[in-house]
This record gives C-alpha cells, sequence and structure tokens, in this order.
C-alpha cells in the first residue's frame, strides 16, 4: 500500500507583526498540519535570524537587520519554490505589500495559490474585483482561487473551505 506524500503548504500573510495576527497564524499553520499538509511557515523560518539582529548592539543592528532581511527574504523565495501551494491571507482594505510579493513570485514559479479573505470590506478596483486586480489574476493564473466571507460562514468554517479547496487542486493537478 503506497501512502502519498503530504503536500507543503506555504503560509503568506502579514500574520507575524500583531498579537492577533500571530494567534490566527498559529490556528492557521495547526489547522494546515491536522489536515495533513507539511506547514511551511516563514515566520517560524526567520525569527531565530531576527532575534539575534533585534540583540545586537544599536550601533550594529541595522547591519544584522539588513542581513536578517536578506536571509528572510532569501529563504521565503525557496520555500515558496518548494511548496506545492500558497494559502494566502487577504485581509485589509489592500492586501499586505509583503504577501502580494509572495503571491506574484508564487505565480512566477507555477506554485498554485489559495486566496483567504475574512474581511468584508470592499478591496478590489473594481466592483468585478475581490482583491487588487494584479494580486487576483496571480491567484487565478496559478489555478488558485480566493475563498471569501460571503457564503456567510464564519471564519473557522471559511478555513475548512480553503482547505478543502487546496486538497481538490492539488489532488487535480
Amino acid at each position: 500500500m503506497s501512502t502519498s506524500p503530504r503536500r507543503r503548504v506555504y503560509v503568506a500573510g502579514p500574520g507575524g507583526f500583531d498579537a492577533a495576527g500571530r494567534a490566527w497564524h498559529r490556528q492557521v499553520c495547526e489547522r494546515l498540519g491536522a489536515a495533513g499538509f507539511n506547514v511551511l511557515d516563514p515566520w517560524f523560518a526567520s525569527q531565530d535570524q531576527f532575534r539575534a539582529a533585534y540583540a545586537v548592539a544599536p550601533d550594529a543592528r541595522l547591519a544584522a537587520l539588513r542581513s536578517a532581511n536578506r536571509a528572510a527574504g532569501a529563504m521565503n523565495a525557496s520555500m515558496i519554490g518548494a511548496a506545492d501551494a500558497v494559502l494566502a491571507l487577504l485581509d485589509g482594505v489592500d492586501v499586505d505589500s509583503g504577501t502580494a510579493a509572495e503571491i506574484g513570485f508564487a505565480a512566477a514559479v507555477g506554485t498554485l495559490i489559495v486566496g483567504y479573505r475574512t474581511d468584508w470590506r470592499t478591496s478590489g478596483d473594481n466592483a468585478a474585483a475581490i482583491v487588487n486586480l494584479q494580486v487576483e489574476y496571480f491567484i487565478d493564473l496559478s489555478g488558485g482561487t480566493i475563498v471569501t466571507g460571503d457564503s456567510g460562514a464564519d471564519d473557522s468554517e471559511l478555513l475548512d473551505i480553503a482547505l478543502r479547496s487546496l486538497r481538490e487542486r492539488l489532488a487535480s493537478g
């Protein structure tokens, strides 16, 4: 009996910058792992580098942060390239700039992207766009989709829908 390998999912979003975001990010990573995915977490992957950079003397901190920034960017690109899919949080009046960059890079390297949007505010460039038209284009180009709260689902149910979408799209791709 053969078993299929655990699919790797990179979690894109601004979740590491504040307490509420970290709580959401941890929940998503835990749910992905429980659903059988191998989680590629950029926040976890770079936390030691940033802790070390902030621990250096103030006169050397800028150089240490530059080094940590470059290392984190390279590591994120490597993880996106190794991922089978990206799950991207698209909340906010405008999609986070780092998340938008990760989405563009993922589309360029042929990685499936599923967007997850719980925010009910209008964010698109016009009435036909859910989010920024370029972000939406890259998600569509990847074969992905955007899961939104328009279905009436609560946040937990919406995450279940996004995870199902990931599984189905990876199985068919």
